[in-house]
């Protein structure tokens, strides 16, 4: 008798077949076809794929979807015309433009009802405040950036996060370690999901911090601790999920710090993880999509949020 493997491999599309019953029920309540318009103002071979993606994604979703390539000059006049037209539900726009600040400045001049990334202030304000609806009523869900909430959904898929809890606290309980701390993906992320309630150590080159809610999850929303002198060989064996993101393919994370039964998710482009994690994880996401960002099940969880917007 063959003995079972011990580690169960899950493949993001698994996670994104539930996510696309979501969007079409959504879409049958809606009395019209979304418009999600993109705007390309560079000249990045990888921004092109991502559009096609996102085109792909769209009609394969019910959604239609505008591409606008201008010049970068003249990008704002265009994302200002966007916010004013009520036929447009959603807008994506392909970063980098200029690669400074100044593209921190067109996030933030998107609309909020139209701003299908969660980029702009409101946005980020909600998400590390622990902030999750827009206005007193409670109508709208304040959409969160699309690559950290494809990992919150993914636990929720692995059943991390625990039903039987209130909302709001279902990751009480569980030690997360996060290796990258980008602030596209990474602090985002060790924010959402320590609002959530788990312990969260954010690890970076710089050292690492802990993000939590405090005893007994007792506040409102995360506070960070510097973690003085501490390193992997401290955070790993405390934790029960262990998410890896470090752009490169000369990185590979140290399996022999992972304790047993730990599951283990890679959400950068090259594989963090050697083969040698089935045999400590007991669960193993080997990807969130094809590629890092300009994969199908990213946009996916892209076009569910332009439900929340519409």
């Amino acid at each position: 008798m063959v003995t079972p493997a011990p580690c169960k491999v899950v493949l993001a599309a698994s996670v994104a077949q539930g996510l696309l019953a979501e969007v079409a029920c959504g879409l049958r309540k809606l009395e019209r076809v979304p418009v999600l318009t993109a705007f390309l103002a560079n000249s990045d071979p990888a921004a092109r794929m991502y559009a096609d993606w996102t085109d792909r994604t769209c009609k394969e979703n019910g959604f239609l979807f505008q591409l606008r390539n201008v010049d970068r000059e003249e990008l704002e006049e265009h994302i200002l015309a966007a916010n004013k037209d009520d036929a447009i539900d959603g807008i994506i726009i392909y970063y980098p433009i200029w690669g400074t600040r100044q593209d921190q400045y067109l996030q933030q001049i998107v609309d909020v009802r139209k701003d299908v990334e969660g980029l702009c202030h409101k946005y980020m304000f909600n998400m590390y405040q622990n902030i999750r609806f827009l206005g007193e009523q409670r109508l709208q869900k304040s959409v969160l950036p699309c690559t950290p909430l494809a990992v919150i959904k993914i636990l929720e898929y692995l059943r991390i996060y625990n039903e039987i809890i209130p909302y709001g606290n279902r990751l009480f309980g569980h030690f997360i370690t996060i290796v990258n701390r980008s602030e596209v993906v990474g602090r985002p992320l060790a924010a959402l999901l320590a609002n959530d309630g788990a312990c969260v150590y954010s690890v970076d080159i710089t050292g690492i911090q802990q993000f939590t809610r405090g005893e007994g999850i007792k506040n409102l929303r995360h506070d960070v601790v510097e973690k003085k002198g501490w390193a992997l060989e401290d955070c790993v064996p405390l934790s029960d999920v262990v998410i890896s993101g470090v752009p490169g393919d000369s990185y590979k994370f140290p399996i022999h710090l992972l304790r047993k039964g730990t599951v283990c998710i890679n959400i950068s482009s090259e594989k963090n993880f050697d083969a040698g994690v089935k045999d400590k994880a007991s669960i193993y996401v080997p990807s969130i999509g094809k590629t890092t960002i300009g994969q199908s099940d990213i946009f996916e969880i892209c076009t569910r949020e332009m439900l929340t917007l519409c």
